[in-house]
């Protein structure tokens, strides 16, 4: 397990890149005095990023990715609806409901790793 630490970081660093967005608009909240929407950015950042290490699947070796990226995910796209709601939900911020459909291609892991599991990349 110890060469695979390309994998694990990929892992750790992509779930870091994909809620260092959530951080830095929580930051930039609390420095416009939005205390209550920084707060609940840097508290969604939190629990996403602590779900990606315990969600990771060499510590559940036998799981679906797909399966461990669920929990991940659903944090993200709480971030999003976060982000969405702290700039006054949909009407104030000029957001239709397609603008959100670029988004669905973060969904790719899930669909071209889903079924993998860590086990499956141990040697034999």
């Amino acid at each position: 397990m110890k060469n695979r630490r390309g994998e694990k970081a990929g892992w750790i660093g992509g779930w870091l890149g994909g809620f260092l967005w959530v951080v830095i608009l929580a930051v930039i909240f609390l420095f416009q005095g939005k205390t209550v929407e920084g707060a609940l950015g840097l508290a969604l950042a939190t629990v996403g990023i602590l779900f990606a290490f315990w969600f990771a699947p060499w510590r559940h070796p036998a799981k679906a990715y797909g399966l461990l990226m669920i929990p991940v995910y659903l944090v993200f796209f709480a971030g999003i609806a976060w982000g969405i709601q702290s700039f006054g939900g949909w009407a104030e911020s000029g957001m239709k409901w397609w603008n959100l459909a670029p988004i669905f291609g973060i969904l790719t892991p899930v669909i071209v790793l889903g079924g993998r599991k860590w086990s499956d990349g141990e040697k034999k």
